[in-house]
């Protein structure tokens, strides 16, 4: 017997499959699909999220210096002129990041090479491509359902049976994060 379904796919289609719809639950929290393909979502998911609380707090805040360009009130680059160029002219802040510890690196890691980097695409149609932005998802993962889930011994996902599909009659299924 396997230890997973292979839904009447080959492997390389099956998996992204199965990728793509884990990072739609990922990124929407929930996603229709038939029984058989969100059984196995589920087993993904889970891991995801358990992965995601053990490493919530394993970060620290480090302040480094940073070079940012000075603007002007149009928000346009400050010039001046030195040795007959135009130069940009910058100034240097203290600026707080976060630094992931080594097991929260590997973690993000792991989250990655199981989803895949979703753009989000703004609802206008004026200026789509311009101001479409990658979705973090590990960021998601560890600062939303590692906080959400903390105090949660598994079962972060629920299967709730919607009817039959009407072309062949398979189970169709709403897959949420609860």
């Amino acid at each position: 017997m396997a230890g997973y379904r292979k839904l009447g796919r080959p492997t390389d289609q099956r998996k992204a499959l199965l990728r793509a719809q884990v990072t739609a639950v990922l990124q929407h929290g929930k996603i229709f699909t038939t029984e058989a393909r969100a059984k196995e979502v589920r087993r993904i998911v889970e891991k995801i999220v358990a992965l995601g609380i053990r490493e919530k707090d394993n970060y620290e805040d480090v302040t480094v210096k940073a070079k940012v360009p000075r603007k002007d009130a149009n928000g346009k680059r400050v010039k001046e002129v030195k040795d007959g160029k135009k130069v940009t002219v910058f100034d240097e802040i203290d600026k707080t990041i976060r630094k992931d510890k080594p097991s929260r690196l590997a973690a993000r890691r792991q989250i990655l090479a199981l989803t895949y980097v979703p753009k989000d695409v703004p609802e206008k149609k004026a200026g789509r491509k311009r101001n479409t932005k990658k979705v973090d998802i590990p960021k998601k993962v560890f600062e939303e359902y590692g906080v959400k889930y903390a105090n949660r011994n598994g079962g972060y996902t629920r299967i709730v049976r919607v009817g039959l599909r009407k072309g062949d009659a398979a189970m169709m299924v709403l897959l949420e994060l609860i």
